[in-house]
């Protein structure tokens, strides 16, 4: 069954607003036929109103027409439509509901979702957790580290001299004294 365009919110039975079928794909960009089969597929279902049968349309709410878009983006991005399952899967396994609400991240194989600056959980190995290292954040603990450590002159020293072990603070020490010059 074809949808006829309509324009704007349409109101389901319990007074919520929806978009039908063909307003949510020219929103997000994607085909009717992609929309109905990732709904007959469960992979976004509308949430305002599900097709129960010849004469009913599917109602999208806003959310659902994020959530839609993120999936396209993961399309676009290379990311196989079995993996974006896969990652959608274990957010709802994990009892996330609103899909909306999350930040997904995806070098264009695997799918990632972001909890916060340092935790990171790649959905399609079951949710397990990796790591990232933000360098800022590491350059700026070097800096507070070494604020109140000794640094020693990176010049040779003359033979017989003893030899101390180098001071971490060697460059930024350096940087420091060039920017006082400068």
């Amino acid at each position: 069954m074809h949808e006829q365009p309509v324009e704007g919110p349409l109101v389901g039975e319990d007074g919520s607003v929806g978009y039908r079928g063909v307003t949510a794909c020219q929103a997000v960009g994607i085909s009717y036929r992609q929309l109905d089969y990732w709904a007959r597929t469960t992979l976004v279902v509308p949430s305002v109103r599900d097709a129960s049968g010849s004469g009913t349309s599917r109602l999208y709410s806003f959310r659902d027409l994020v959530v839609l878009k993120v999936v396209k983006r993961l399309l676009d991005a290379g990311v196989s439509l079995q993996n974006i399952r896969r990652a959608i899967d274990t957010l709802r396994s994990h009892g996330v509901e609103d899909l909306a609400g999350i930040t997904l991240i995806s070098d264009g194989t695997t799918v990632y979702e972001c909890r916060s600056p340092e935790e990171v959980v790649d959905l399609l190995q079951g949710g397990q957790g990796v790591f990232g290292i933000a360098i800022g954040g590491a350059f700026k603990e070097i800096q507070g580290s070494l604020s109140h450590l000794p640094a020693e002159p990176a010049m040779p020293h003359p033979v017989g001299e003893s030899i101390q072990e180098p001071s971490a603070g060697d460059e930024l020490a350096a940087r420091r004294a060039r920017r006082r010059a400068g």
